[in-house]
């Protein structure tokens, strides 16, 4: 019998649902009442744990509406809003969104898995195509490794560029999830070198040619990956998704997964929320990268410490974080966190905040936020039966 938080999440995405896809809050904000590529893909796979013939139906809408606003370049929208016959889309704001593109090409795959539908990655594949020619070529240099600017995926208002480690990761998550269909030696070699490379220049003492040997050495990578690095040097700063991916994705040798599975856990262990920050440590205003961080808002600052990016918690990520807690066979402490996040969604109400400063517990950004719901509901089902993506 399913509880009341699941409940509540489940009814916050028939909520957010529309004849376009999911909606990013049920909240009447014009940014959130839109089709987005990451939102409503994590929606989507909450969608496909849940079993719900609705929800998963509106998952296939929102991937109609991402190919059919697709770029002629590749280029997967960030976002799109109907308004009657007005369709406005958005492929960024200060800069685009990388993972936009990834998020598309595994919510097109996990689907047409979970259906057993060959034929709708077939539909697709021309626009996977396309994706995977973009992916290439925001390279740059041809070595593997995605290229992203400031501002280039869903930390779009945080410090990191260059080699960020998230979108490397989703990027293996999606050719893995199209190579599923395909069965393309070429994809499997590349998914290796992309594996290689990130062992290479984001885990300690490893062996092979690094892209930035002295800022490498610099860094001293001990306990995880740090969040990203570019020409300039390396962020160190603990990205929870991006290092939960990496657990999900079995990157690493087994030491080091097991070194970055105590270091979440101990981190989230001490927070007040019991939950995982989104970034770590915060950064303070006597810190080197502030300026950046402050200058790198659109409308208004909200990355305060322990806000928003720099060190709030979002239940969304700690979703993410439960499925590589199961990954790793760590059951009772993804029970843990789901009964974390249940308490955080259900703060006012069942209010679903975006997000909460890590230290006050006080919650901050858009209430009803869809993909918070979601984190209860692919963790929910995963622990309860058994559910699981291809990865």
């Amino acid at each position: 019998m399913n509880d009341l938080h699941y409940l509540k999440a489940i009814d916050l995405l028939r909520k957010v649902s529309s004849s376009n896809g999911f909606l990013a809050s049920a909240q009447n904000i014009s940014n959130y009442k839109r089709v987005w590529a990451r939102d409503g893909v994590i929606c989507g796979l909450a969608a496909l744990a849940s079993g719900d013939d609705d929800l998963i139906a509106t998952f296939q809408k929102t991937l109609e509406t991402l190919g059919n606003n697709q770029h002629h370049n590749g280029t997967v929208p960030s976002n799109v809003m109907t308004k009657g016959d007005k369709i406005e889309v958005s492929y960024g704001g200060l800069a685009g969104r990388v993972d936009a593109v990834t998020w598309f090409i595994i919510g097109i795959c996990q689907f047409a898995f979970y259906k057993k539908d060959d034929a709708f990655v077939k539909k697709y594949q021309v626009s996977i195509q396309k994706c995977l020619y973009l992916l290439e070529a925001w390279e740059f240099n041809n070595k593997h490794l995605l290229y992203v600017p400031l501002s280039g995926n869903w930390a779009d208002e945080y410090i990191t560029d260059g080699y960020v480690l998230y979108d490397q990761l989703l990027r293996i998550w999606a050719l893995k999830s199209y190579n599923y269909f395909a069965k393309d030696s070429l994809i499997t070699s590349k998914i290796e070198k992309i594996k290689e490379q990130i062992e290479i220049n984001f885990t300690p003492n490893s062996v092979g040619e690094k892209y930035h040997e002295r800022a490498y050495d610099e860094a001293n990578i001990q306990e995880f990956m740090p969040c990203s690095f570019s020409p300039a040097g390396y962020k160190k700063q603990f990205d929870a998704f991006a290092n939960s991916l990496a657990l999900y994705l079995n990157i690493g040798d087994q030491n080091f997964q097991e070194s970055i599975l105590k270091y979440a856990l101990k981190l989230s262990s001490e927070r007040p929320l019991q939950l995982i920050p989104a970034f770590w440590p915060p950064i303070e205003e006597h810190d080197l990268d502030w300026n950046l961080l402050k200058n790198n808002c659109k409308y208004e600052f909200r990355n305060y410490p322990n806000e928003f990016h720099n060190g709030g918690s979002w239940p969304m990520v700690n979703g993410f974080f439960g499925l590589a807690l199961l990954s790793k066979d760590k059951k009772k402490e993804a029970l843990t966190l789901l009964n974390a996040i249940n308490i955080a969604n259900a703060i006012n109400d069942y209010s679903f905040y975006e997000n909460f400063n890590s230290e006050t517990k006080l919650p901050n950004g858009v209430p009803f936020c869809a993909w918070s719901g979601a984190a209860t509901i692919i963790l929910h089902q995963s622990i309860n039966t058994n559910f699981k993506f291809f990865v």
